[in-house]
C-alpha cells in the first residue's frame, strides 16, 4: 500500500503565501484617507456605493490588460510601474463614454507566488487606482504551476464606472467643424510591445546595458481620467477616445458618426523619441501608425469656441493641441501629411 501523502503545497501550488500576499493588499489598501464603507478586500465578491447626486445613472464596465510589456518588466526585473499600466488600460477607456471610475479589480496569475514580485505590482495598482480616483476594491491571485513557466505570469484588470444618463458621450454629439485635439502619451503606454521586442531580438540588443531603452520601455501609460472628466462636467467636449491598440485611426474612427471624417493632419503631430528610435529600427510609417500612439495618448473632439478654456486644464507637458478637424464624408478618418519623426 503507498502511504506517501500528497499535498496541493508539493503540487506547486502554496496556499499560506497566498494568504500572506492578500494580508499585505488589505493592508496597504487600508491606508487610504478617509473610511471605507465595504471592507472588500478577503471577501467573495466587491461592493461599492453609486455616488449621489448622479441623474439616472448608467454602469460602464472595462477590461484590459498590459500585453507582453510583462516581459520587458521580467527582463529588467522592475514591477512597480505596470500596475499602474493595467488600471490605466481600463480607467482610459471608462472616460471615453464620461463615465467616472469606481472600482478597480485585478487578476494575477503566475507560476509560482513570489511576494516581492506581487507586492510591487499591487503598489502600482493602487497608485493607479489613486490617480484614477478609484477604489481598488477586491482581486484574484492565481497559482498555476504547469501553466506557466519559472518566473512568468499574466494580469488583467477589471473596472467599473458610473455616468448619469444625460452625459453620456456618443457618437451623435460630434459634429462637422469640430476640432480634434491631441493629448500628448507618456512613451509607448501599453501597446505594440511585441513588435518591439521582435525588435530588440532581431537586432541582439540588450536593454539591461541600454541607459535610453531602460528609461523609456516601463515608462507607465499616462493617465487621463481627472482632466477629462473635469471637461465633461463643463460640457466643454463632444467626444473623445483612448489610443491604444490600433493606433490613432482605427481608435479614432470608432467615434465617429456616418457621412463625416476625421480630417487629421499627420505634420501637427508631437512625437517622442521612443517613436523616433523605432522608426529608425526598420518600421514604416504605415506600420507606425497602426501599432503605436506615435506620441498621442487620447484624443479629444470639441467645439472650437472651447478651446481655450479646455487647455487651462492641463499641466504644461500634457496641454492638448489641435491635429485636425471634422469634416463631411464617408471613411471616419482621412490621414494627410506625415509625422516629422525628428
Amino acid at each position: 500500500m503507498n502511504k506517501k501523502k500528497f499535498t496541493y503545497k508539493k503540487s506547486g501550488v502554496n496556499i499560506n503565501a497566498a494568504d500572506s500576499f492578500v494580508n499585505f493588499i488589505s493592508k496597504v489598501s487600508s491606508k487610504k484617507k478617509g473610511k471605507k464603507k465595504f471592507p472588500n478586500i478577503g471577501g467573495f465578491g466587491s461592493i461599492t456605493n453609486i455616488p449621489l447626486g448622479i441623474n439616472q445613472p448608467r454602469i460602464v464596465a472595462c477590461t484590459d490588460g498590459v500585453g507582453t510589456k510583462i516581459e520587458i518588466a521580467n527582463t529588467l526585473n522592475k514591477y512597480d510601474t505596470i500596475g499602474i499600466d493595467l488600471v490605466a488600460m481600463s480607467v482610459n477607456d471608462l472616460i471615453v463614454q464620461g463615465a467616472k471610475p469606481l472600482l478597480f479589480l485585478d487578476y494575477i496569475s503566475i507560476n509560482k507566488i513570489d511576494l516581492k514580485k506581487l507586492k510591487s505590482i499591487i503598489k502600482g495598482i493602487l497608485k493607479g487606482c489613486s490617480l484614477s480616483g478609484c477604489e481598488l476594491a477586491g482581486g484574484e491571485t492565481a497559482e498555476m504551476p504547469g501553466t506557466y513557466e519559472k518566473g512568468k505570469f499574466d494580469i488583467a484588470g477589471f473596472s467599473v464606472g458610473v455616468v448619469g444618463k444625460n452625459k453620456i458621450l456618443n457618437k451623435n454629439k460630434v459634429k462637422k467643424d469640430n476640432l480634434i485635439l491631441a493629448i500628448p502619451s507618456s512613451g509607448l503606454h501599453s501597446n505594440g510591445f511585441s513588435l518591439v521586442r521582435y525588435i530588440l531580438n532581431q537586432k541582439k540588443i540588450n536593454i539591461k546595458k541600454n541607459k535610453y531603452l531602460k528609461s523609456e520601455l516601463l515608462k507607465p501609460t499616462r493617465i487621463y481620467v481627472a482632466e477629462v472628466l473635469k471637461l465633461i462636467d463643463k460640457n466643454l467636449i463632444n467626444g473623445c477616445a483612448n489610443i491604444t491598440g490600433g493606433g490613432l485611426s482605427d481608435n479614432i474612427k470608432r467615434i465617429i458618426p456616418n457621412k463625416l471624417v476625421a480630417d487629421i493632419n499627420l505634420s501637427q503631430i508631437k512625437t517622442l523619441g521612443i517613436f523616433k528610435w523605432l522608426k529608425e529600427n526598420g518600421i514604416s510609417d504605415k506600420e507606425m501608425l497602426k501599432t503605436f500612439n506615435c506620441g498621442v495618448g487620447f484624443c479629444l473632439i470639441i467645439n472650437p469656441k472651447n478651446l481655450k478654456k479646455i487647455i487651462k486644464y492641463f499641466s504644461k507637458d500634457y496641454k492638448p493641441y489641435v491635429i485636425g478637424k471634422i469634416s463631411k464624408g464617408n471613411n471616419k478618418v482621412k490621414l494627410n501629411g506625415s509625422i516629422n519623426w525628428s
